[in-house]
Formats: structure tokens, C-alpha cells, sequence
């Protein structure tokens, strides 16, 4: 049998649309973040709103992801979000797909072909299992598994619905074994995100765990200890 390669763990903080994280604070939570993960050596990045992401990449040398892009081409689509826009604006990568942005399968695998085309990676959310393995039929970078019903709850989908993660991890590895593999959902401590790599993920997508803590920066040293633990 053919054994999958481990991915660097990575942590991913969505900014959403808080105001915890627009404007000028997105920078200084941005700073913050690529601090704790230089100070810990874990690789982190962060997931701005469209109109932060040129500042937030002007001021941190960790990757930036968009939280979505259309499936559209240059040309005649006022209101949609250019995936060669998101990449001039200074972007790493973008989120496709996620609970609050659902877009169709047939839009997914556009989507991340239109974004390799850009030259953006890509995450690619799904709430089940079945819809992970159609995803990462697309080939997409990596696939983040959340399940809606937990998302912003404070209960970790690692532990409170373990067998979708590890159900996820073996039907995406069993299409695509280059892709690394997010869980996210309910994630707000390190035991959470200690869970999720002990059951074969590679990071965690996160947000209001670290986005609305009192003191973020704590929270994801937290999460950086987690990851340390493994290693």
C-alpha cells in the first residue's frame, strides 16, 4: 500500500467578517498571529476580508488566503470576485467552498482550476465526508473538513463528531493523496487541535476560537504547543 506523505501542520485563522478583524485591526491581528507562529516555528496563516487582504499582505510575510473567488474568467462580471484580483491584491491562496459561501461541485473544481491558473493554492471546504472526496477530486491544495452544525459552537468537531474526520481523512486519501487535510468547526483549544492531528489531519481552519479570544495571540500559542507536542 501506498503510504501519504504528512504534511506540515498548518493554522489557518478565518477573520470572517468581525469587527475583531477589519480594517486596521486585520493588520494588527495578522502581526500578531505571524509572531506566535515564527516564535513556536509552526506554520500559520490568515484568511482576511476582501478589502484587507492588499494591507494585511503588505504587512506580514505569512501566507494570505481569500475567503472565497468566483468561478469566472476576466470580463463582464460586476460584483464577482476575480481570482487574478485576489491575486494582485497580494493573496497566497483562498478559501472555496466554506459553509458560509457554499457554491455548487461543478463551481468547486472551476474554481480551483481557475485559481491554479492565477497561481492562488486552495482550500476547499466540505461539511461531510462524501463531499470532501468529491472535492478533492479537483485536486485542490488542501481540503478543510467542517461540519456547519459545529461551526462557531466551541465544540470541536475533533472531538465531538470524530468519525467524520477520520472518515474524511481515509476518502480523500483514497482519491487524492497529495492533498493536505484541515479540520475545522467548534476548534478553540489546543487539546482540540491536538485531537484533530492525532487523527491524521494536517492543521486546523479556524476563527472565532482565536478571532474573538480576549487575548488571540494566546490562544493560538496554545494551539502552536498542541502542534510542538507531535513533533
Amino acid at each position: 500500500m501506498c503510504t501519504v506523505e504528512k504534511a506540515e501542520p498548518f493554522l489557518l485563522v478565518n477573520f470572517k467578517t468581525y469587527l475583531e478583524a477589519t480594517g486596521k485591526r486585520a493588520v494588527e491581528l495578522s502581526k500578531s498571529i505571524e509572531k506566535v507562529g515564527e516564535s513556536a516555528g509552526v506554520k500559520v496563516g490568515v484568511a482576511p476580508q476582501f478589502c484587507d487582504i492588499e494591507r494585511v499582505a503588505a504587512s506580514v510575510d505569512i501566507p494570505v488566503f481569500a475567503q472565497h473567488i468566483d468561478s469566472i474568467r476576466p470580463g463582464a462580471s460586476t460584483g464577482h470576485v476575480l481570482p487574478e484580483s485576489v491575486k494582485a491584491a497580494g493573496a497566497d491562496g483562498t478559501l472555496i467552498n466554506h459553509s458560509e459561501k457554499l457554491i455548487r461541485l461543478a463551481d468547486i473544481e472551476s474554481a480551483v482550476q481557475l485559481a491554479k491558473e492565477a497561481g492562488l493554492r486552495t482550500v476547499v471546504c466540505a461539511g461531510t465526508a462524501r463531499l470532501a472526496a468529491a472535492a478533492a477530486l479537483s485536486e485542490p491544495d488542501m481540503v478543510a473538513i467542517e461540519p456547519p452544525e459545529l461551526i462557531g459552537t466551541g465544540r470541536a468537531v475533533s472531538k465531538e463528531n470524530p468519525e467524520i474526520v477520520t472518515d474524511s481523512v481515509k476518502r480523500v486519501h483514497r482519491v487524492n493523496q497529495s492533498a493536505a487535510i484541515l479540520c475545522g468547526a467548534g476548534i478553540s483549544t489546543g487539546d482540540d487541535v491536538y485531537a484533530a492531528l492525532k487523527l491524521g489531519t494536517d492543521g486546523v481552519l479556524v476563527a472565532s476560537g482565536i478571532v474573538k479570544a480576549k487575548k488571540p495571540e494566546d490562544v493560538l500559542a496554545n494551539f502552536c504547543d498542541a502542534v510542538l507536542r507531535l513533533k
